[in-house]
């Protein structure tokens, strides 16, 4: 037995060496045992297309599940996140009613959303997996607490006083309640975001698998065309190529070429046996070419050395000018944190001196940051830190606020072959003016939410109300949420709608309306109307901003009071 397993040992070694020289361009192989050897491989080839066909079926059958879940989960968490939004601005109506008429729209809509909520969480149950089920145990607890503050808020309301109400809705409990809701809420997103991620993953994999499939498939066509191949090459054209070499040399012809002289098979010995009496003529003709392409290959390498030095310098040039054109501050470090290179943009944030230059350390630019006050941290550790993210190759990307008032924005990344480039950028003036256009959007948002006369806002494609303010909303007799996202032919009787279109086609003809306009108007919730109306348009057709802005009086009234 051990006389066997030896002999099919080294028979099996044998062949592995014919095939790693027959790969090496030394064809070694027998013509049956290149026929055999093509079988081979297409068996292979086959079973592994079965393979991959099974693998592709699993993993698109994972992808659809993972993926249709991640989009119901999305979904759930974007409404639920909307309908908790709804029942806050539900309630702050509540709060903001000065009699019971004016609560129970409020009241009646906080009970609606409520419910809504509690369905949209037993909807959500159903896409509940094991990444997300502790989540959203802890999750489903504090919507039963929400839904449940929320109810007694409503009743509070309706059966004592809104005071009562804002006495009970605003506390540290209800704060820290919605807190812990966004915060569920957000790692919610994130656990559905990977899923889908995940299952982008699968998808990646599925396209793979495919892709496979077909270069198997490919291959296996391929390998049986070359068995056809093979068998054409190797014996039946071999044999009419040598034959026709014979009758050149018998012929007089010395220096005809002998076919297939590299095969090591029955016909590669049949014509290195016709070719046995050329063999010295042919080598001196060999040495001779050999010499002249040593010569050539040597003059070419030279050319392409002086033309790589050339490209080299250019590119070397093109690069220094581009890092010294950037607007943004650039350093580039080694894996040790030495700089490598940087731009004067980069010295003139820090004030660099003229002695630090490439070659120099991040150290001593650090320090020469804490002479000029712009730096008071500890040197060593921010050295440590940067070095450590070097290492780890973690990008980032932060700000950092200097002594002298300015905020310097820092984008790190690492650098191919190892180092690291970091680009930074003055932001401080961009910075203010973002403090200061947030400080005018809160100052115009209070007035025009306190202002006594109606303004309501629609987008100028589709007629539909984008912003009502408090004033509307009463002359109006619905919420904002009742409002939002409609159109007039949604909230009033045809006549009334119809009124309003006409007069929205007026103004996108004439720009803007700044004389009233008296019309009498059907209010599904007031009655008949009498109001005065300026409109003004902003944008032009074709922009998201293209917008029509009302300001409305309501003058029923006055005209009441004056008959």
């Amino acid at each position: 037995m051990d006389a066997a397993l030896g002999s099919g040992l080294a028979s099996g070694t044998n062949l592995l060496k014919k095939f790693v020289r027959f790969a090496r361009g030394a064809d070694t192989l027998s013509v049956a045992e290149k026929v055999y050897s093509i079988a081979a491989f297409l068996a292979i080839v086959t079973t592994f297309l079965l393979v991959m066909s099974v693998q592709s079926v699993r993993l698109q059958t994972t992808y659809r599940h993972m993926h249709s879940s991640s989009a119901a989960a999305a979904i759930n968490v974007g409404r639920i996140n909307a309908l908790i939004y709804a029942a806050v601005m539900e309630s702050r109506g509540i709060y903001m009613s000065t009699d019971r008429r004016a609560m129970m729209p409020f009241a009646d809509g906080l009970v609606r959303r409520n419910r809504e909520l509690a369905d949209a969480v037993k909807s959500m149950e159903r896409t509940v997996s094991d990444d997300d089920a502790e989540l959203f145990g802890a999750f489903r607890q504090r919507i039963a607490q929400f839904i449940t503050f929320r109810q007694e808020l409503a009743r509070r309301g309706m059966e004592i006083s809104s005071a009562a109400a804002r006495e009970w809705g605003d506390n540290t409990a209800n704060r820290t309640l919605r807190s812990q809701l966004n915060t569920d809420l957000e790692a919610l997103e994130r656990i559905y975001r990977q899923r889908a991620l995940d299952a982008d993953a699968l998808a990646d994999e599925n396209r793979y698998a495919a892709a496979y499939l077909f270069a198997l498939g490919l291959a296996a066509l391929l390998f049986a065309g070359l068995n056809v191949v093979v068998m054409r090459g190797s014996v039946v054209g071999a044999l009419a190529d040598i034959t026709q070499a014979t009758d050149r040399i018998a012929q007089g012809d010395v220096k005809s070429e002998v076919p297939h002289l590299g095969r090591h098979d029955e016909i590669g010995r049949l014509a290195r046996a016709v070719q046995n009496f050329r063999d010295a003529v042919a080598r001196i003709f060999e040495l001779e070419e050999l010499e002249l392409g040593t010569a050539q290959a040597r003059d070419a390498a030279r050319t392409e050395r002086d033309n790589f030095n050339d490209k080299y310098q250019a590119k070397k040039w093109q690069l220094s000018a581009a890092i010294n054109s950037m607007p943004q501050g650039l350093v580039m470090l080694d894996g040790k944190a030495n700089v490598v290179a940087m731009n004067s943009n980069y010295r003139r944030i820090y004030n660099l001196p003229e002695t630090i230059q490439a070659g120099s350390t991040l150290e001593e630019i650090l320090q020469h940051r804490v002479e000029s006050g712009l730096f008071s941290g500890n040197v060593a550790k921010y050295v440590a830190a940067v070095i450590d993210r070097i290492d780890k190759r973690e990008p980032a990307s932060y700000e950092i606020a200097l002594n002298d008032g300015r905020t310097i924005k820092i984008y790190e990344r690492p650098m191919d072959g190892g180092g690291w480039v970091s680009v930074q950028e003055d932001v401080t003036e961009q910075r203010q003016h973002e403090r200061i256009l947030q400080r005018m959007e809160r100052f115009l948002a209070t007035i025009i939410e306190n202002v006594a006369e109606g303004i309501i806002a629609k987008d100028a494609r589709n007629l539909r109300y984008v912003f009502v303010n408090k004033a509307a909303e009463k002359m109006i007799g619905m919420a904002r949420s009742e409002i939002i996202g409609k159109t007039a032919r949604e909230l009033f009787s045809p006549d009334a709608a119809e009124l309003i279109e006409r007069r929205d086609q007026q103004l996108l003809a004439q720009k803007q309306q700044l004389e009233p306009i008296i019309d009498t108007i059907d209010n599904p919730t007031r009655g008949r109307r009498v109001i005065s109306a300026r409109r003004v348009q902003i944008g032009g057709a074709g922009e998201e901003s293209h917008m029509f802005v009302t300001m409305v009086e309501d003058r029923t009234e006055k005209l009441v009071a004056a008959a």
